[in-house]
């Protein structure tokens, strides 16, 4: 018998969000009982949560930290899974906000493990922890004269100068962009990373250390309906939308041609699922991506098109520090070990996306804050 054909007690930690909302809806419908424990967070949730409405009654709801023992404690009571994907989000603000992005991410994960390990009578038996694609870093590359390297991040110097190209470690040169596979160098360019490096790390050596299986998704960048319209530091499908909907010029940093692999919510959930069902007893890491590169650009031009709209793009040479040239995942491993295979492509996802964003309300653009708070940090430049 494997997890799949057993109906399971599943904690879902943010839960009310973006991927947890439509991760609990896909599971209730497979016959599991699910209890989301969320704090709402207004920068994500803005003033009201229009993701917890999608959820409510089909789920056990739990207002609460991940930061507070007696929330854990109350949340895991008699659980057999554990989906951990409650953490703060976003590149840029993460080299600013540091207590808070450690506070929640790893500290808060550190609360979940440190329950298990003393908890007398143990149910869990799988957990699940939401890693990212920001652990690699820049990546897995090539190099014409040392072959496959993993560069370090970016010299602020070159990109002064307007050259945005990943160099080989090695000698210098301009290294060619590879898919990165599970087994490339993890080291993290931003906070946020380092976050999700730590977490995933700490859920798969306990994991081990407790008998538990565990599974860490390094999720690429993850969109669709749902998603965040208001919080200005993640999601630049969002963040995009927003300013085409305010009719305000949508600025794309360095020159345009940084990539990411945009993978969409429904290819999202059925992996996460899988994950959780999967009654192999090992610790896995598995990325969750489409396994295609799509430059900012081409993001900004589709977006415009999907909305009928006439605003200017400009190319503005800016830059983040912590950010990535490029990225995009070897998905062979989720193919194998969980039957992954992504069922809508980037085309087909942007006009589902763009389609819901028509239909909600035109949210106020705090775009231009969050740059200024990155230009007073010495982030941006």
């Amino acid at each position: 018998m494997t997890l799949s054909d057993m109906s399971m007690n599943i904690l879902i930690t943010g839960g009310a969000g973006f991927i947890g909302s439509n991760l609990a809806r896909a599971l209730v419908a497979r016959g599991h009982t699910v209890t989301v424990m969320d704090n709402l967070s207004p920068q994500i949730h803005g003033e009201d949560s229009p993701l917890l409405a999608t959820i409510r009654g089909q789920v056990r709801f739990q207002l609460g930290d991940v930061r507070n023992r007696e929330d854990w404690i109350k949340a895991l009571e008699g659980q057999h899974a554990v989906v951990h994907l409650a953490a703060e989000t976003g590149t840029g603000q993460s080299m600013y906000e540091i207590e808070r992005y450690v506070d929640v991410n790893i500290r808060g994960t550190a609360l979940l493990l440190d329950i298990l390990a003393n908890q007398p009578q143990r149910t869990v038996r799988k957990l699940v922890i939401a890693s990212s694609r920001s652990i690699y870093g820049e990546g897995r590359y090539r190099c014409g004269e040392h072959g496959v390297v993993f560069p370090l991040a970016r010299e602020a110097v070159h990109m002064e100068r307007g050259d945005f190209n990943v160099k080989c470690p090695h000698c210098g040169n301009d290294a060619q962009l590879l898919a990165t596979t599970e087994d490339s160098r993890i080291h993290p360019s931003s906070l946020y990373g380092i976050t999700k490096q730590n977490q995933e790390q700490m859920i798969v050596t306990l994991g081990k250390s407790l008998g538990i299986p565990a599974v860490a998704l390094r999720y690429q960048n993850v969109y669709g309906p749902g998603q965040s319209l208001s919080n200005p530091y993640t999601g630049i499908l969002s963040i995009f939308s927003t300013r085409i909907k305010n009719g305000n010029e949508i600025v794309v940093f360095e020159d345009g041609e940084e990539s990411r692999d945009f993978v969409y919510i429904d290819d999202v959930v059925a992996a996460t699922v899988a994950s959780i069902e999967l009654s192999d007893p090992g610790q896995h890491v598995v990325n969750v991506g489409a396994g295609v590169r799509t430059s900012v650009l081409t993001v900004a031009r589709s977006l415009i098109e999907a909305y009928g709209a006439r605003v200017p793009v400009r190319v503005s040479g800016n830059f983040r520090l912590g950010d990535i040239r490029d990225n995009f995942a070897d998905i062979t491993a989720a193919r194998r070990l969980l039957g992954f295979e992504p069922q809508v492509d980037f085309a087909t996802g942007i006009r589902r996306f763009a389609a819901w964003v028509d239909a909600q309300a035109v949210m106020e653009d705090t775009y231009d804050k969050s740059i200024a708070e990155m230009k007073a940090k010495g982030l941006y430049k």
